[in-house]
C-alpha cells in the first residue's frame, strides 16, 4: 500500500491530492497527546480545542518528503499506520472528529527512524492509547486530545510504560493466530479483586507459573487429540517426566520400568528416586509374567515405560498391562513420544497417563523443547501442583511453536509413517543391513500388537549395519541429507550413532548391557521426498 492512502482514510474532508500521505498530522504529530503541547503555536492550540482536527487548515509536507522516507518507514506507514488509522476511526465511543483526531496522532507513531530524520519535529510525537473494540478507548477531553486516564501521567517515560496496556488493550479474540503472551505476572485493578482469586470466586493466573493463556491453547489443543481431560504442557519431556514421578510415588514407593527406554529417564530412576526411597523393577517390555510378579511382590504405585520404546522401538501391550496394574491399584503412565497422539491412543487404551516429549513430532520442527502430560484432572492436578512449586514452566512463545507445529502434526506423520515404513523393508532387504528394528516390519517381536493398537508405525527406523563402530561412522559420514544429531520427529531427516551419540561415556561391555552395540543407527525420518532419501541411503552404503 503506497503512503498515500493514509490520508484517504483519514476523513473525507482531508485533502489526498498530490503526494501528502499523512495530511492532517503536519500538526498533530507536534502535540503531546497526553495534555502538554511542544512548542505549538497559539492560533493552532485553539483550533484543535475549538473545532477539533476536521476544522484544522490543510497542511501538506514538502513534495520531497515521500522521497525522505526510506522504504522501511514507507512500509510501516502503510502496513502499522493504516491500522491505526483503522482502530481509531472504529471504536465505538469517539466521536468523528476525535476518531480522526486519535488516528491521526497514532499515524504519525508509525513513523520510524528514517521517517524521524527526513522530519525532525515528528520526535515530539506520542501516539494517542487506543484499541478496537474496547469501549473505553479513545475518550478524547473537550480541551484537546488528553486520554482521561494517561492524564494521571507527567511523564512520557511513564506514558511509555503504561500507554495501550494499563488500563486495557484491544481483543485479540478475532485474531485466527493464537497470541503470544509475554507476561511473568498478572495484575489485579483492586485488593477486592485478589481476596475473590484468593477466595476461588474469581479466576486468574496470578503468576507466569501457573498459567499463560497461551499455553493453555496448546494443552488444550493436546487434551482434544488425546481424548484427555487435562494436560500440563512443561519445558521439556524430561520435566514431564521427573514431575509426573516425584508426584504420583510416595516416597518409599516402587515403579516399574522396562529394559529399553531413554537413557536420561534411567538414569533419574536409578539415581533419584533412591534418594527418596523408591525402588524399581525393571523388565522386558513384553515381559507380562515378570510384571505380574513384580505386583504381587511389591507395593507398585506406578507403570511407566516408552511405547515404541527407545531406541529399539519395543512395543508394550497397553491394554493388558492397564488391566494388571489396575487389578493391584498401580498407575499406569504411558510415554508415547514416538508413537504420538495420531499413532496411538494410550488413554483410549487404559492407561491413566500419557506423557510426550513435544519437542518431537508434536512441535515437529526442530526448534522447540516442550514436554506434556494428559489424562484425566485429578491427576493431572497433582502433577501440575507440584509442577508450581518446582517450575520448569514453557516460555510462551514456545508454546505458540507448538500450536503452530501442531496444525501440520497430521501430513508430517502421514508422511514420516510413509517413508519409515518403506524405509525399513529397503534396509531390512540390503545385504549390509543386519538387523532393522521397526513395529510395522513382520520381523518385529510385537508387529502383531503395534497392529492392534496403532495406526502408524512412526518415522523412526533403528538398524545395524554389517561392520563395526568405524564401518558404521563411514556410512553415516556419507550420507547428504540427514543431519548428525540427537532427537527426532522433526521436518529435517536426523541420523545418530547411539553407541556414540548417547553411551559414548560407558566403555563397549557397559553398552551392551543395554543391549547399544557399535553398528546400531537411529534413523529418524523427515518429511523429504523418500525417492531422495533412498538415493542418498544406498549412495551411503555403498560407500562402505
Amino acid at each position: 500500500m503506497a503512503v498515500s492512502s493514509h490520508a484517504r482514510l483519514l476523513s473525507p474532508t482531508f485533502d489526498s491530492r498530490s503526494s501528502d500521505p499523512l495530511l492532517a498530522v503536519a500538526s498533530a504529530h507536534r502535540r503531546n497527546t497526553y495534555g502538554r503541547f511542544a512548542h505549538e503555536p497559539k492560533s493552532v492550540k485553539g483550533t484543535v480545542a475549538s473545532h477539533g482536527l476536521s476544522s484544522f487548515p490543510i497542511f501538506k509536507f514538502p513534495p520531497n518528503f515521500v522521497r525522505q522516507l526510506s522504504n522501511k518507514a514507507r512500509r510501516n506507514c502503510s502496513n502499522i499506520g493504516v491500522a491505526q488509522v483503522v482502530a481509531a476511526s472504529w471504536s465505538n465511543n469517539s466521536s468523528p472528529s476525535s476518531s480522526a483526531a486519535a488516528a491521526a496522532a497514532s499515524a504519525v507513531n508509525t513513523v520510524d527512524a528514517a521517517a524521524a530524520a527526513a522530519v525532525p519535529t515528528a520526535s515530539d510525537a506520542v501516539a494517542l492509547e487506543g484499541c478496537v473494540g474496547n469501549n473505553e478507548s479513545l475518550k478524547v477531553e473537550e480541551k484537546g486530545l488528553v486520554d482521561s486516564r494517561t492524564s494521571v501521567f507527567d511523564s512520557d517515560g511513564s506514558v511509555a510504560i503504561h500507554a495501550g496496556e494499563r488500563f486495557g488493550r484491544g481483543r485479540a479474540d478475532d485474531a485466527i493466530t493464537t497470541p503470544v503472551v509475554n507476561t511473568s505476572a498478572y495484575f489485579f485493578k483492586k485488593t477486592a479483586d485478589l481476596i475473590d482469586f484468593k477466595e476461588k470466586r474469581a479466576v486468574s493466573f496470578e503468576y507466569g507459573r501457573y498459567g499463560n493463556p497461551t499455553t493453555i491453547v496448546a494443552e488444550e489443543k493436546i487434551s482434544a487429540l488425546e481424548g484427555a481431560e487435562s494436560t500440563l504442557i512443561v519445558a521439556s519431556g524430561m520435566c514431564a517426566s521427573t514431575m509426573m514421578l516425584l508426584a504420583l510415588v510416595p516416597a518409599g514407593g516402587h515403579i516399574v520400568t522396562t529394559t529399553d527406554c531413554y537413557r536420561k529417564t534411567r538414569i533419574f530412576i536409578e539415581t533419584m528416586l533412591p534418594k527418596m526411597g523408591i525402588t524399581a523393577t525393571t523388565i522386558d517390555p513384553a515381559d507380562m509374567n515378570a510384571l505380574e510378579v513384580a505386583l504381587k511382590e511389591n507395593n507398585v504405585s506406578l507403570f511407566f515405560t516408552e511405547s515404541p520404546t527407545n531406541p529399539f522401538l519395543r512395543c508394550v501391550d497397553i491394554k493388558l498391562v492397564s488391566e494388571m496394574c489396575h487389578r493391584h491399584g498401580a498407575l499406569v503412565c504411558i510415554d508415547g513420544t514416538f508413537a504420538t497422539p495420531l499413532n496411538q491412543k494410550a488413554l483410549a487404551l487404559g492407561a491413566d497417563l500419557i506423557l510426550h516429549s513435544a519437542t518431537k513430532y508434536i512441535g515437529g520442527h526442530n526448534d522447540v523443547l516442550a514436554g506434556c502430560i494428559s489424562g484425566p484432572l485429578k491427576l493431572v492436578s497433582e502433577i501440575r501442583n507440584l509442577h508450581h512449586v518446582i517450575g520448569g514452566a514453557l516460555n510462551p512463545n514456545a508454546a505458540y511453536l507448538i500450536i503452530r507445529g501442531m496444525k501440520t502434526m497430521h501430513l508430517r506423520v502421514q508422511q514420516q509413517n510413509s517413508s519409515g515404513l518403506k524405509m525399513a523393508r529397503l534396509l531390512e532387504a540390503h545385504p549390509k543391513i543386519k538387523c532393522v528394528y521397526y513395529p510395522g516390519l513382520p520381523s518385529h517381536p510385537e508387529h502383531s500388537l503395534a497392529k492392534r493398537q496403532m495406526t502408524g508405525f512412526g518415522g523412526v527406523v533403528s538398524f545395524e549395519v554389517d561392520g563395526d563402530l568405524t564401518t558404521t561412522a563411514k556410512f553415516i559420514d556419507s550420507l547428504k541429507i540427514p543431519y548428525i544429531a540427537p532427537s527426532f520427529g522433526g521436518c529435517e531427516s536426523i541420523i545418530d550413532q547411539p553407541a556414540i551419540m548417547s553411551y559414548w561415556d560407558l566403555n563397549q561391555t557397559e553398552r551392551l548391557k543395554y543391549g547399544i552395540k557399535d553398528n546400531l543407527v537411529r534413523f529418524s525420518i523427515g518429511i523429504e521426498d523418500f525417492e531422495d532419501l533412498k538415493a542418498d541411503i544406498l549412495q551411503a552404503l555403498d560407500a562402505i
